[in-house]
Order: structure tokens, then sequence, then C-alpha cells
């Protein structure tokens, strides 16, 4: 009896000092209001499209590329050909939401059927494409990480529907000397479900075998695909960086 009381003594004594070491309080949390239904941007999120015009992008190769990408009714949409667009700012860690649509009635077949896709920092693709009962390789279809990890299940809609991609995105580290200390990881939902959970990417995506190159923050880039898949509804959350 006489140790139990001197147990729980002990334990009074000792739980207010390590309570100081690791309280902190709540107040201390940034408040964020989130958007309605969780799709609306939440009230820190940066708006980089918002249905009237593409003023926060740019064209890395030339700007009349850029004004091929047509505003209309809330939403743009990729041209003919091939190319890029890219946002003004760059971005390292972050979340980022995307609602995007393939053509309906859809044409082709395999990846030449409403391609696009959603490149982080400009060199880690999540692949946009209409996987819905479209059969092509695994690691090229919609949610998948281009050529590194297939999407987990396939929760694609018919085309011309609206999907959407919820993106977390942890941006690789360098070395002074320029060497990987740490690779990028991804997590995607596609639809509210989620595709990838925390996978590692393994370099650039368009390259094979992949690479690091060491590199800071960089814009985010939409491919046009020769298809025109529409977008709307794009917001990003910068994050801080993990130490």
């Amino acid at each position: 009896m006489k140790n139990l009381f001197l147990l729980f003594l002990l334990q009074w004594l000792i739980h207010p000092a390590l309570y100081s070491q690791t309280d902190s309080r709540s107040s201390s949390i940034t408040e964020v209001i989130p958007g309605k239904g969780y799709i609306e941007p939440p009230s820190d999120a940066i708006i980089l499209f918002d249905g009237k015009d593409l003023n926060k992008w740019e064209s890395p190769e030339d700007n009349h590329y850029l004004a091929a990408w047509k505003v209309s009714d809330g939403f743009f949409t990729a041209p003919a050909g091939f190319g890029y667009i890219q946002t003004k700012r760059s971005f390292g860690d972050c979340q980022l939401h995307v609602e995007w649509r393939t053509p309906s009635p859809y044409k082709g077949k395999g990846q030449n059927r409403g391609n696009s896709g959603v490149l982080l920092q400009g060199l880690y693709e999540v692949q946009i494409l209409d996987s819905y009962h479209n059969d092509t390789y695994a690691d090229g279809s919609a949610g998948s990480i281009y050529k590194q990890h297939a999407p987990m299940v396939n929760v694609s809609l018919p085309p011309g529907s609206w999907q959407t991609y919820d993106i977390f995105f942890t941006a690789p580290v360098f070395k002074p000397n320029g060497d990987l200390e740490k690779p990028a990881y991804i997590s995607v939902l596609q639809n509210g479900v989620l595709v990838q959970n925390h996978v590692e990417i393994k370099g650039t995506t368009y390259v094979s075998p992949p690479v690091y190159e060491k590199h800071e923050a960089l814009p985010l880039k939409i491919q046009g695909h020769d298809s025109p898949v529409s977008f709307r509804n794009i917001w990003i959350r910068p994050l801080p960086a993990k130490k």
C-alpha cells in the first residue's frame, strides 16, 4: 500500500513537468475556414482558376499557345496540339484541388482518349485520361503517377463527367552538392477515393529511367495532349516544408 502511494505521488510530481514541456495551446493553431462541401476552396487557398480568366497562368513556350486555351462557361479547355501552360507562381509542398472533364463523345482509345496531365513542379505528373472502360498500360491510367505507380483502384466516371483530383505533395529535398536527400512523396484522391497512398516519386516522370536533378520551388503545369480536356475550380494551399 505504501509503495502504491509513493508511485502515485511520484506520478503526480512528474506529470506537471512533462505537461509543461510538451503542451502548446490550441489557440496557437492557425484557423482556416473550410470551403462549402469541401470542394470550394478553404480560406487560405490560392485560387489558380476561378472560372473567369487565365491571368495566373502563362505558357513556357509561347503565349500564343496560352491564348488557345479557351475560357467559357466557367471552365477552360486544352486546344489541339501538344504543349503546357504553367502557373506564374512557383510552389513546393502543397495541397492541390483540380476538377477536370474528358470529352464526350469520346474519340480514340488507349492513350489517345482524353489525355492530359497535372505536373507538380512541372516535373512529376499525375495522369489525366479517359479511363472509363478504356484499356491501356496501368501506370498510364487516370490517377497514376505516370510510368511509376498505377492507381490502386479505377474510379473513373464516364466521359463528359466532371471529376476531381485532390493531391497532397511533398517536394524533394536536395543536399547543397545537388544530391538527393529526400525524394518526393504524393497522395491522390480521385473523386473522393484514395488512389495513391503516400507513394515515393522516383524522379522526373517523363524520363526513363526517372532521375532527380536539384531544383527549388517550381510552377505547376497542365499538359495539352491533343485532346479537348476541360478544367475548372483549381486551387492550391502551399504547405510548410517538413523538417
